[in-house]
C-alpha cells in the first residue's frame, strides 16, 4: 500500500515575474488591464481578479463599480467599448483602490504594484 500526501501553498517567490513596475498600469483608464479576448469578456475579469493576492498573500475582494471611458476597438463586434471599474482590496489594506479593465482586448497579464499573483 502507497500513502502520499499532497500540500498546495501558493508560491509567492515566482510571483514577481508576473508583477508591473508600471504604478500606472491598471489604476488609469489609459493604462487598463486587458483581460479580453473571445466571448468570455466579464469571466475574464473575474479570473484574473480571483488571480490576485496582497503583497503577503492576503485574499483580494472586489466589487464592479460601473463602466467608463468608451474608446475604439476591432476587437468589439460594435467597434468600440467601455473600460469597467473595480473596487479591491485586501485584509489590513487601509483603502480601496480602483482598478480599471478592459474585457475586449488581450495583452500580458501583470499584477498592479501593491499586487501579486497567485
Amino acid at each position: 500500500m502507497l500513502l502520499a500526501s499532497c500540500s498546495s501553498s501558493a508560491n509567492l517567490s515566482d510571483s514577481s515575474t508576473n508583477q508591473s513596475t508600471d504604478s500606472t498600469y491598471g489604476f488609469t483608464e489609459k493604462k487598463p488591464i486587458k483581460v479580453g479576448g473571445g466571448e468570455g469578456g466579464p469571466l475574464s475579469e473575474r479570473k484574473y481578479l480571483n488571480s490576485l493576492i496582497g503583497p503577503n498573500g492576503e485574499s483580494v475582494t472586489f466589487n464592479r463599480i460601473g463602466s467608463c471611458c468608451f474608446f475604439k476597438s476591432s476587437s468589439s463586434p460594435m467597434g468600440g467599448g467601455l473600460l469597467d471599474k473595480f473596487a479591491v482590496t485586501y485584509e489590513g489594506k487601509k483603502d480601496t483602490v480602483v482598478l480599471y479593465l478592459n474585457m475586449y482586448e488581450k495583452g500580458k497579464l501583470l499584477a498592479p504594484v501593491g499586487f501579486k499573483m497567485k
